[in-house]
């Protein structure tokens, strides 16, 4: 079996309208509760976040942190 990776892409900000994080979907207790969750329970979440993200209205995004250290260990190569 293989391991669900969280689905974390940096961008740490929960919607007060839904609930949910604006990066990845997931509520506060999800992202809190994640590394104790079964596969299945993982697989459930997962399956479910596609559908949260449209119902977020977004903020206009800026660069993630991971983009900004990506973009950074580029620039000094």
């Amino acid at each position: 079996m293989s391991v669900i990776q969280s689905p974390c892409n940096l961008i740490c900000s929960i919607d007060m309208t839904t609930g949910h994080c604006f990066g990845c979907g997931r509520t506060s207790q999800e992202i809190g509760a994640w590394t104790i969750y079964t596969h299945k329970q993982r697989r459930d979440i997962m399956d479910e976040l596609p559908e949260r993200l449209e119902q977020i209205e977004r903020k206009p995004r800026k660069e993630t942190r991971r983009q900004r250290m990506a973009r950074e260990k580029d620039e000094t190569s």
